[in-house]
């Protein structure tokens, strides 16, 4: 299939800002008649929403590397470019062979072989509506059974009218090159939702998480506690896209079967700890209330009703409330956290059990992105972080722990760059 870009007629966060000066969205006679389906905007009226400030400052360039930092608890630690030339990356995937594949917001999903970009995109994407920072190309897995099926998923949004599209999940087939029998495994039935990641648990289910509309009226931001709503939501899916019938809802009036967990805001982070068989979760908060959460089956994790963030405006939501799961962790002020993983290798054993989580930008400010560390102890329990690369000032979007032991992240800029860290190398003696 031919990859296009859709743009979009309001996007996210700086569109927001712009929307507010513009006046409300226009819609095309194809969205208007797509909009009589839903009791929601299909496209939000974010004017006010966010006050006017001024234009983020750039990421500076990157630099050729490497740099080296020496760290808490692994001293010695290099910093190197794998590859540069990606635009806007969201995430990346380890094939057997050690190629790497890596998808880019705008619809192209690229293959890093032998340590080189192929300039020519993979075939077998899907149309993709692109908007702002939130919706287009977005996560890859590789089935559990790969090996055996070549199965690989993409979640991305579908485009369904001019600035409308629904959060949905293909399943290709890899041949060594390209995606083959490409199709559909789900599509959501709600529209206008933001981010979403996707994850294989321990029990054999693809966990998706569906942003819900982070920003906007009452009548949008609100969906993320309706029940027969995906908007805020993470889903439970067979590798069909069916729905498991050990599902939480299943069978439950007013509720979407493929529901999982409800209550969030806009989850850029789904990991499996592999210590625990949990999936974990992370989501950007308002102004402030970036949230680490362990998933667990039909729990409301509260939002837009608690956060220990602020509105945009100024106002503080209520931190906690009964009925609501707390964080494991969360960030004053934000971090915009982006991309999860746990490292279990061994080139850095002081390391082991920690969770690693890529950050865009700290406190409404850019360029300050980063990459934070949190160690916990024998009960998953917080006991500190650090924060690396801060120094590098690009936004990070993603982080994987790759088959040498050694972390890869990916920057959310363009170009945006494929990093590397791993030990500093011992210095021969005489």
């Amino acid at each position: 299939m031919k990859v296009t870009l859709i743009s979009a007629l309001i996007g996210v966060a700086v569109a927001g800002i712009v929307a507010a000066q513009q006046g409300p969205p226009q819609l095309s006679p194809a969205t208007e008649e797509l909009a009589k389906r839903f009791p929601y905007p299909v496209i939000r009226d974010l004017r006010g929403v966010i006050p006017r400030g001024p234009r983020p400052l750039p990421s500076p360039p990157l630099g050729s590397g490497p740099w080296v930092y020496s760290t808490f608890e692994q001293r010695d630690i290099k910093v190197s470019v794998v590859t540069t030339g990606l635009s806007h990356p969201w995430s990346l995937a380890f094939l057997p062979d050690g190629s790497i594949l890596i998808t880019e917001r705008a619809g192209r999903l690229r293959i890093l072989r032998n340590g080189v970009l192929d300039p020519t995109p993979v075939a077998g994407t899907p149309q993709v509506l692109s908007r702002g920072t939130m919706a287009g190309l977005m996560d890859i897995a590789l089935h559990p059974d790969f090996a055996q099926n070549k199965w690989i998923y993409l979640s991305y949004h579908k485009p369904l009218a001019p600035g409308v599209a629904a959060n949905s999940v293909l399943r290709g087939t890899w041949d060594g090159k390209a995606l083959t029998d490409v199709r559909d495994v789900f599509v959501s039935d709600d529209v206008d939702t933001e981010a979403s990641r996707i994850v294989f648990g321990k029990d054999g289910m693809l966990y998706m998480g569906i942003g819900g509309p982070g920003t906007g009226p009452h009548v949008s931001v609100d969906r993320a506690q309706h029940t027969n709503d995906l908007a805020g939501k993470v889903l439970r899916l067979r590798d069909d896209g069916g729905v498991p019938p050990d599902n939480p809802f299943v069978g439950k009036t007013g509720y979407k079967p493929a529901i999982f967990t409800l209550g969030h805001r806009v989850q850029l982070g789904l990991a499996l700890n592999p210590y625990t068989g949990e999936i974990w979760e992370h989501e950007n908060g308002p102004n402030g209330g970036d949230e680490l959460n362990v998933l667990k089956p039909g729990r409301n994790y509260g939002w837009p009703i608690v956060s220990y963030g602020r509105d945009y405006n100024g106002p503080r939501f209520p931190p906690s409330a009964p009925g609501f799961e707390e964080p494991l962790v969360f960030w004053v002020p934000s971090i915009a956290p982006s991309g999860l993983t746990f490292y279990t290798g061994e080139r850095f054993p002081g390391w082991k059990r920690n969770a690693f989580v890529g950050g865009l930008r700290e406190g409404e400010v850019a360029p300050t992105g980063q990459l934070q560390r949190i160690v916990f102890n024998d009960n998953w329990e917080e006991l500190r972080r650090e924060s690396l690369l801060r120094d590098l000032h690009q936004r990070i979007r993603d982080v994987r722990q790759g088959p040498d032991g050694s972390l890869y992240l990916l920057t959310d800029e363009d170009p945006a760059a494929l990093l590397r860290i791993e030990p500093v190398a011992p210095t021969p003696t005489a």
